[in-house]
């Protein structure tokens, strides 16, 4: 059987671009709070003064970067009213960047044409912060607002985030105001950062919250609209996607990643509408590939650990102490011949696993003579971790 002919088709989408992330709407919902917060930090730049230094965090999908272009693409605007400002932004994701100093080098290069860009290697690094600087000195504006997305990308290696925010203050550039717009994901990275840089990274801080099933809700309807076909969505539809996004993540991200994937299951079987069953099945294939994705980039060490879960759980034996835990981890590392590190370390990936949603851990206290201990358990579906383990370069052998 050959390739069917591609061709259009008009029975569930009227504009599906609608629902991916690239899709800016001309509002964002449920967001008031944030967005006032927002503006009110930035009102320093409107007034001609140094900007203050802002760090937004929260998880993702909740509206921290659609914001941030939303109220920056509004200064700019505005700013054109007033002689004394000429603003500048730069937009930076640290995604891939694991240092200061890759950071650095990237923005440096922001400021360049492509064939005069430096190399991500090679350059002492004071060079490559003196460049910065330079390029900020020249740049002919009254204001630099430079957006660090996913700032939790750079570890412990947080000395730009020190440098940068204080680049006026410590003389480094005096014709141009520079302030730093921090993103992060990681609710832990604050509490990583020295004292230091969180004196200068947080002069104004936001916090954005997950979404709950009612705004949910809104903010699929919102895009609804746009993105189907009137009358394609079973009534139950939107209600279904929002509750069940609400109580695993509270994103919108996620949400409407479910509700496109149920269009594109009512479109391939040919269905005229879209069902609460699509969302279902849309539910499971999404969840299915964001935990294999994520437990795939996770460290051996770790995904030996979270094996010596999976034993205790087949055998019923969970939530079990780290203990427990430890002892299936080392079987395990020794039978695959990888290092055995410290319980320690092994209580830190867990803690890591929980923090990334695959594990819940609670506290038991059996008074003075028994103490306290924590105890865990899958808050995924143990078969998706297994999916991932067994077809894992390394971890795979452990089923050999």
């Amino acid at each position: 059987m050959g390739l069917a002919p591609f061709a259009p088709d008009n029975t569930i989408f009227k504009n599906e671009t609608a629902l991916r992330d690239s899709y800016r709407p001309d509002e964002l919902l449920e967001r008031d709070e944030e967005l006032a917060a927002y503006q009110s930090a930035l009102r320093p730049v409107i007034n001609g003064a140094q900007p203050k230094n802002i760090f937004l965090y929260g998880e993702t999908g909740v509206g921290k970067t659609l914001a941030t272009r939303m109220v920056l693409d509004r200064l700019r605007q505005d700013q054109a009213d007033y002689d004394h400002l000429d603003l500048h932004t730069v937009n930076l994701v640290c995604k891939s960047m694991g240092s200061s100093y890759q950071v650095a080098v990237n923005l440096v290069n922001e400021f360049r044409d492509p064939h005069e860009e430096i190399n991500s290697t090679g350059h002492p690094a004071s060079d490559v912060y003196n460049k910065l600087w330079t390029h900020l000195e020249e740049l002919n504006a009254t204001h630099c607002l430079i957006v660090l997305d996913e700032i939790d990308a750079i570890g412990s290696d947080d000395n730009l985030l020190y440098e940068l925010p204080r680049a006026n203050d410590n003389g480094n550039v005096e014709s141009t105001w520079v302030g730093v717009i921090g993103i992060s994901n990681d609710f832990t990275f604050r509490e990583s950062l020295s004292a230091r840089v969180t004196d200068s990274l947080c002069d104004e801080e936001i916090h954005f919250p997950p979404y709950d099933a009612n705004q949910l809700r809104k903010i699929l309807t919102q895009r609804s609209q746009d993105a189907f076909r009137d009358d394609v969505l079973s009534g139950d539809v939107i209600p279904l996607c929002a509750a069940q996004t609400a109580q695993k993540y509270g994103s919108a991200r996620q949400a409407l990643k479910r509700l496109y994937k149920a269009g594109d299951l009512a479109r391939d079987e040919g269905a005229d509408e879209v069902t609460e069953d699509h969302i279902r099945q849309a539910d499971d294939l999404v969840e299915r590939d964001k935990v294999q994705s994520e437990l795939s980039k996770l460290p051996t060490q770790a995904k030996i650990a979270l094996y010596g879960l999976l034993m205790l759980d087949d055998d019923g034996k969970t939530p079990a102490k780290r203990s427990k835990i430890y002892e299936r981890y080392s079987i395990a590392a020794k039978q695959l011949g990888a290092d055995v590190v410290s319980d320690r370390t092994i209580h830190d990936n867990l803690s890591q696993l929980t923090l990334k949603g695959f594990l819940d851990v609670n506290e038991q206290n059996e008074g003075p003579n028994g103490g306290s201990y924590y105890e865990y358990e899958f808050s995924i579906r143990p078969d998706l971790a297994r999916d991932v383990l067994r077809h894992d370069g390394r971890t795979g052998d452990l089923w050999e």
